[in-house]
């Protein structure tokens, strides 16, 4: 029976289809790329190059730059035929997890500077990350396709969505901030502002 591999497994076992990485460099990727999408693999990247080489899909090489030793994974016949039938499978569904979110769920617990110092924290950190990227879609055009300009269709797809979705995190962010600028503290507009609550769901009654 083959291994069981996580996503976060497969996520590598995709880096390593582009090319033969040390563990430091898909590190660097993780965080740079993939991070956006699956977090997760950021914590487990060290482990899961040799998960891939103990299940056969992928190799590790050790060498020596000067005094320093240094591993180079690459990945094997097996890994891309492991890789490419995951691919054929039906993706989890998307999950969302923003803790800015989970503290205005629960701000009725605490004061109203509580509150909107969380929104100000999501509103920030969307667009600190949206610099960020704004800053890796010069690298593609001013390279035409940075690292791997064969990979610029897909590279596009998912980065529109990545763009998008901290855009529309900074946008939230913003109209609850002017939202709750007029509240006294977090509890009373239960009923103060009830009824723009209540268009808030109305509105979303419909699905687009």
């Amino acid at each position: 029976m083959p291994p069981t591999l996580s996503t976060t497994s497969y996520s590598v076992l995709g880096l390593l289809a582009l090319r033969d990485w040390t563990p430091y460099e898909l590190a660097q990727q993780m965080t740079r790329t993939l991070g956006y999408v699956w977090p997760r693999a950021e914590r487990r990247i060290y482990d899961e190059p040799k998960r891939l080489v103990a299940a056969g899909y992928a190799t590790a090489e050790e060498g020596a730059v000067g005094r320093r030793r240094r591993t180079t994974y690459s990945i094997t016949p097996r890994g891309r035929e492991a890789l490419r039938a995951w691919l054929g499978t039906t993706p989890a569904p998307a999950s969302l997890e923003i803790e800015g979110a989970l503290r205005v769920l629960f701000a009725d617990q605490g004061d109203l500077e509580q509150l909107r110092g969380a929104l100000e924290a999501v509103r920030d950190q969307a667009r600190e990350a949206r610099h960020d990227l704004a800053e890796m879609a010069d690298d593609q055009v001013a390279d035409d396709g940075g690292a791997f300009p064969e990979r610029l269709h897909v590279n596009a797809l998912a980065f529109r969505l990545i763009v998008e979705h901290h855009d529309l995190l900074g946008r939230w962010a913003e109209w609850a901030l002017a939202e709750t600028e007029g509240w006294d503290d977090a509890t009373s507009p239960a009923e103060t502002w009830r009824p723009a609550a209540r268009q808030v769901f109305d509105e979303a009654r419909e699905p687009r």
